[in-house]
């Protein structure tokens, strides 16, 4: 077997593999990246971008309907839809990423790397690399597909095949209420399918407030999106070329293609975990510092969907940081300062987690969804001010606010509407900087714009 030595061997060549490895390179160690699909990751290629691709020509032309005097066209064009997303996604193509590895110092492995002993990675069987320092794994998440009777007999879209389809199916069914169903619904009910959404609850996006669910549903009941609450699959088969489904409660619902948007799992199920204690298939536990936790020595770390703790690509991107510098430390022999909120601490997992939805209408929030103790007060006001207004004719929006009144400081935010993605920052570092409400105050909103809704929240809120 061929051997090699790095500093820090990192897998998963995603976006928070880059990050931990761009980090680690830039304190001067020597890392290897190693990949075995395609370097860029999932969201480059699957999910964030590609989808976002998806969804803003439909938002947009909805935006433009809403507003007098402008003159569009009925529908969208699928085919310069899909252009444009390829565009993004290049085709595939991960020339770009790979070049940006080696001209950031870090050398590009491909294939699939195991953890074969202490600070040891073997690539495809036959490719040794050793870690002076430590092993980073950042190898993202999975598929996780329900025991529905039948479903492994027929072909089915994941959330890849839902983003990079380039043909427009007639009927379409989602399975599951979560960001990848909501979303992909409302995209192809856009780009020209007849679209069911099966959720088994009363609304989609359950772990948000009750309000954005019902507006969410509404968005996709104005695009045609029949919405089935409270139901679920039985049973799946295929009849005469439809893919038909047997619902909970009675029926069927024949369709072209069946997304199963039932969430996903950390992707540790072939990361050779057994040879080092550890359970195959299970998150990989992690403290603040990105330290994997039951190993001893310190030279096992994970970032990232792969640890279970805040499942979001930018989220990933920031603990991926963090840990590429608490490496570089523990080389240099340098003490760790890794109390909250210090630069070797992932705090913001535990307190200030921003998240988008980019259905239309847009749900932006940061922190908890509802009050989670008696010190918590909720404040719930419609974003009904002038940038609204002008905005938008007719506009519809909702708002959040949850106060620790013992602390006057927001602990979280929620906003539901066209376009609430870009005021969801402001509100992110409300929450991260625990600004007092009493100095929040001073942050003045420009007039006439949608952020002067901050102004109608503290006002209810009393100040």
């Amino acid at each position: 077997m061929a051997e090699e030595t790095f500093d820090v061997v990192v897998i998963g060549g995603g976006p928070v593999g880059e990050n931990a490895a761009g980090r680690a390179a830039a304190a001067g160690l020597s890392v290897a990246l190693v990949e075995h699909e395609r370097f860029g990751g999932e969201c480059s290629y699957w999910a964030c971008i590609p989808s976002k691709a998806l969804l803003r020509p439909g938002n947009l032309l909805a935006a433009a309907k809403r507003m007098p005097g402008v003159e569009v066209g009925a529908k969208l064009d699928p085919a310069k839809v899909f252009e444009r997303r390829d565009y993004f996604t290049g085709k595939g193509d991960d020339t770009g990423q790979v070049d940006w590895a080696r001209g950031a110092g870090i050398e590009p492995v491909r294939g699939r790397g195991r953890i074969t002993g202490e600070r040891e990675v073997t690539v495809d069987g036959d490719r040794v690399l050793r870690a002076n320092h430590a092993v980073v794994v950042c190898t993202g998440s999975v598929p996780r597909t329900p025991d529905i009777p039948g479903l492994a007999d027929v072909k089915t879209w994941g959330s890849r095949e839902a983003t990079s389809s380039s043909e427009v199916p007639g009927r379409l069914a989602v399975l599951g209420g979560g960001v990848v169903g909501v979303e992909m619904a409302q995209a192809w009910a856009r780009l020209g399918s007849e679209v069911d959404l099966i959720i088994t609850g009363e609304r989609p996006l359950p772990k948000y407030a009750d309000f954005v669910g019902d507006a969410v549903v509404k968005g996709l009941g104005e695009d045609g999106v029949r919405v089935r609450a409270g139901s679920g699959v039985d049973s799946v088969s295929e009849v005469d070329g439809s893919t038909v489904l047997a619902l909970t409660g009675g029926g069927t619902l024949a369709v072209d293609r069946l997304l199963v948007a039932t969430g996903r799992a950390p992707a540790t199920g072939d990361l050779g975990l057994d040879s080092i204690g550890l359970e195959p298939g299970k998150a990989l536990a992690v403290g603040d510092s990105g330290t994997a936790t039951g190993i001893a020595g310190n030279w096992l770390y994970a970032a990232g969907d792969v640890t279970g703790r805040a499942p979001l690509t930018h989220q990933g991107k920031y603990a991926a940081r963090i840990v590429g510098d608490v490496i570089a430390a523990r080389a240099k022999g340098e003490a760790l300062q890794s109390a909250p909120w210090t630069a070797y601490a992932a705090t913001a997992d535990h307190y200030a987690v921003p998240q988008v939805v980019f259905t239309d209408p847009e749900v932006a929030s940061v922190g908890l969804a509802g009050a989670e103790s008696d010190v918590h007060r909720v404040v719930d006001i419609d974003i009904a001010v002038a940038g609204s207004s002008l905005h938008a004719d007719g506009y519809e929006g909702r708002a959040r606010i949850v106060v620790d009144t013992e602390r006057e400081v927001l602990v979280g935010v929620t906003f539901v509407g066209q376009d609430v993605a870009e005021l969801l920052h402001s509100a992110t570092i409300a929450v991260a900087g625990e600004v007092p409400l009493r100095r929040l105050w001073h942050a003045v909103p420009a007039f006439p714009t949608m952020s002067e809704v901050w102004l109608r929240l503290l006002e209810e809120y009393g100040l």
